[in-house]
């Protein structure tokens, strides 16, 4: 199955097919503790940026049992994710030391969830949830301990919170937005690359909203301070969240006031006008000159995808 069936336009990777979240379950520590109990509840392991992931001969799976995730090693604290046709399914992490004990084990494999998602080696309709226990699970990794006094906080909820046992003050995890941006002139579409992206890949520009700024105003700043382009008539497309490590990518268009490219070289290495028969070719990995778009994982690509298909 090719990248374009994995992910078609308009259904970029970690989007859609979720969970129950049963938020209403985080309250109940009894409950939680006996679906942890039950030989239907189900956990994946998030080591950074990696899952671990039973081998079944040629196969690997990301939704591992309790048991099998903790004969993995994975830490016994767990995060409640939701229900899955009515089995509960939890986030897990896993220290360093117990992952380099995995090594060379013929039933396990620790490998880049980027990569095998890009590859179809895990089931686009788990990828939501993956994301969601490894947005979690980096969190709790982060902030162990309270930032108003220093303590070390107590997980509560579930996981959806911690508390410090000292001054009391609630911690609650974090989603940063991100405005990515396919900006236009008639029939020209404005794309960048970052000097750590694939040879030859370009996508569209993006930026963190900052305090107090509206997605359209982030927009316009982003795109301005990368390319020196100014734009307007900013709308809104659609949104992916993107677990590197709790961001959600707000995706948008614009239209661009100007042409003339000033590039900020210490956010990117090039910026460039690209045609619509330039940027089909460049989806479809055709290019002549080896140029790339984004992957359909990623929500850049169903940004140029809209873009050309509303001009077809």
């Amino acid at each position: 199955m090719s990248p374009f069936d994995l992910f078609p336009l308009g259904t970029p990777a970690f989007v859609g097919r979720p969970i129950d979240r049963a938020a209403h379950l985080r309250f109940h520590d009894d409950k939680l503790l006996a679906f942890e109990n039950k030989p239907s509840t189900r956990a994946y392991v998030v080591h950074r940026d990696s899952l671990v992931l039973k081998r079944d001969g040629d196969q690997v799976r990301a939704l591992l049992s309790i048991d099998e995730a903790l004969g993995f090693g994975a830490n016994p604290g767990t995060i409640f994710l939701g229900l899955q046709d009515g089995a509960a399914v939890f986030g897990m992490g896993i220290s360093p030391a117990a992952v380099e004990k995995l090594a060379g084990r013929a039933d396990v494999v620790v490998t880049e969830l980027r990569g095998m998602a890009m590859q179809g080696a895990i089931p686009v309709d788990q990828l939501a949830t993956i994301a969601m226990a490894k947005s979690m699970v980096s969190w709790h990794q982060r902030h162990g301990f309270c930032a108003n006094c220093g303590t070390k906080t107590a997980m509560r909820e579930g996981g959806w919170k911690r508390e410090c046992p000292n001054c009391k003050t609630e911690h609650f995890p974090r989603t940063d937005p991100v405005v990515i941006s396919l900006v236009a002139s008639g029939d020209k579409c404005l794309l960048g690359r970052q000097k750590q992206f694939p040879a030859g890949m370009y996508s569209c520009l993006a930026g963190f909203v900052e305090a107090a700024e509206t997605i359209e105003d982030a927009v316009r700043r982003e795109v301005f301070e990368e390319s020196g382009i100014r734009c307007t008539d900013v709308s809104y497309y659609m949104t992916q969240p993107w677990p590197y490590p709790s961001s959600l990518m707000i995706g948008c268009s614009a239209r661009a006031l100007n042409e003339d490219i000033v590039i900020d070289h210490n956010e990117l290495e090039d910026v460039r006008w690209f045609s619509r028969d330039e940027a089909r070719l460049m989806l479809q990995r055709q290019h002549p000159d080896g140029l790339a778009g984004p992957h359909p994982f990623a929500i850049a690509h169903h940004l140029v995808g809209r873009w050309l298909k509303d001009g077809a």
